[in-house]
C-alpha cells in the first residue's frame, strides 16, 4: 500500500538539493506494508526487522503507541492505582530493585526508564515500538522474559512488540513473529528460553561494595559472614552471603544474610535459584540453612517450593525496634517469610 504526505521546503532544503543535485518534490511517497496479525486470539506478537523496514509504520496502522507521562515530583510507584498494582506491574518487567520504586522517573538509568515505561504500557491491545532498542542485551533478554511471563499469567491480549533485535525472540517467546525483511510469518513453534548456568565462587567481603546500593533493605553487611559472587559465564551478576545462627537450640545452623542481583539481570527468576544453591552448599556440609525475607517474590516462591519448609515464624507480622535513617528510635510492624532449606527428597 502506497501513502503520500505533503511537504514544504525551506531555504535549507533547497540549498542542499542544489548541492547534491537531488530533486525536490511537494509530496513524498512511501510504501506501507499490508499487515494483519495471523490470528485474532493471541497474547504476544512480534514484528522484527532491520531499521527502516517498516515496523513503526505497521504499528501505527494497528494502533498508535500510548505515550507515558511522568510526574517528576513523585516516585514511580505512585503512578499506579494502589500498592498491589505497583508491585505487580513493576515486578512484571523485572524492575525488582525496591529502592528504584521510590525514585522519580527522571533520575533513573536508561534501562530503568525503559522498564518503568513498559510497566505502564502492558494492557490489552498495546503496541510497543523500539522494544529493547535503548538497553544493552542483558537487560533486553531479562526484560523480555519477565514481560512474557506477566502477559501470560494475567492473560493480557493482543500485545504487539516491534524490534530490530532478533536475539530477544527466544526470551519473549511470542505467539507469532513477522519479519519485515522476508515479509513472512513464523509460528511460535517450540521456542523456549535458552538455558542459564550460574556459578557461585567464594569471595572477600570487599566484593559487597559492587552490590550494596542495589539491596532492597540496607547496604550494611556483617563482616563475619561467608560470601559468594554469582557469575553467568564471564559476567559477575550477583552476590550472596550467609551467617552463623547464634542459638542454644539450633546447632550447626546458618541463615541467609544478603542476596542481590545487579538490576540488568533481575526478572529472570535467578535470585531464588541463587538462594537454593546457597542452601544446597550448607546441606552438603552437613549444616542446616534458614532464610527470612520480606520480599514477596522470594517469599512466595519458597511457600510453593518443595525445597523449602516454612518455619513457625513464616508469614507473621511482628514488632521490631531500631533506629531509622534519621537515627531516631522507632517501633515498626514487619511482615516476613521464614523458611528452612530442606533440599530434594532423594538426597543421598
Amino acid at each position: 500500500m502506497k501513502k503520500q504526505i505533503q511537504v514544504s521546503h525551506s531555504e535549507t532544503s533547497k540549498k542542499l538539493s542544489e548541492q547534491f543535485d537531488y530533486p525536490l518534490n511537494e509530496t513524498v511517497t512511501f510504501e506501507c506494508k499490508d499487515f494483519k496479525p495471523p490470528s485474532d486470539s493471541f497474547n504476544i506478537g512480534l514484528i522484527v526487522g532491520p531499521s527502516g523496514s517498516g515496523k513503526s509504520s505497521i504499528l501505527t496502522e494497528i494502533q498508535k503507541e500510548k505515550k507515558i507521562d511522568w510526574d517528576f515530583s513523585k516516585p514511580i510507584c505512585d503512578h499506579f492505582n494502589d500498592s498491589e498494582e505497583a508491585k505487580r506491574c513493576l515486578s512484571s518487567v523485572g524492575l525488582n530493585c525496591i529502592p528504584t520504586w521510590f525514585k522519580p522517573f527522571h533520575v533513573l538509568s536508561n534501562g530503568e526508564k525503559f522498564r518503568a515505561d513498559l510497566s505502564r504500557k502492558l494492557k490489552d491491545n498495546a503496541t510497543i515500538d523500539e522494544f529493547t532498542s535503548v538497553v544493552d542485551r542483558s537487560v533486553a533478554k531479562s526484560c523480555s522474559y519477565s514481560v512474557q511471563r506477566h502477559i501470560r499469567k494475567y492473560d493480557i491480549k493482543s500485545v504487539i512488540f516491534a524490534s530490530c533485535h532478533y536475539d530477544i525472540i527466544d526470551w519473549l517467546n511470542p505467539d507469532w513473529v513477522y519479519d519485515t525483511k522476508t515479509e513472512k510469518y513464523s509460528p511460535r513453534g517450540c521456542l523456549c528460553r535458552p538455558k542459564i548456568t550460574l556459578e557461585l565462587f567464594p569471595c572477600r567481603v570487599e566484593a559487597w561494595t559492587m552490590f550494596r546500593k542495589h539491596h532492597y533493605l540496607t547496604g550494611d553487611i556483617n563482616h563475619s559472614s561467608s560470601h559468594w559472587i554469582v557469575c553467568w559465564g564471564s559476567d559477575v551478576i550477583g552476590f550472596t552471603s550467609a551467617i552463623a545462627m547464634p542459638s542454644g537450640t539450633l546447632k550447626n545452623s546458618y541463615r541467609g544474610h544478603r542476596t542481590v542481583l545487579l538490576p540488568d539481570f533481575q526478572g529472570l527468576g535467578l535470585g531464588v535459584r541463587v538462594s537454593d544453591a546457597l542452601g544446597e552448599i550448607f546441606l552438603s556440609r552437613g549444616k542446616r540453612f534458614f532464610s527470612k525475607t520480606p520480599h514477596p517474590r522470594m517469599g512466595e516462591y519458597r511457600n510453593k517450593s518443595k525445597l523449602w519448609r516454612p518455619t513457625s515464624k513464616n508469614m507473621i507480622t511482628r514488632s521490631e525496634s531500631g533506629a531509622n535513617k534519621n537515627l531516631k528510635w522507632e517501633v515498626r510492624k514487619v511482615f516476613s517469610y521464614s523458611h528452612e532449606y530442606v533440599g530434594k527428597e532423594d538426597r543421598i
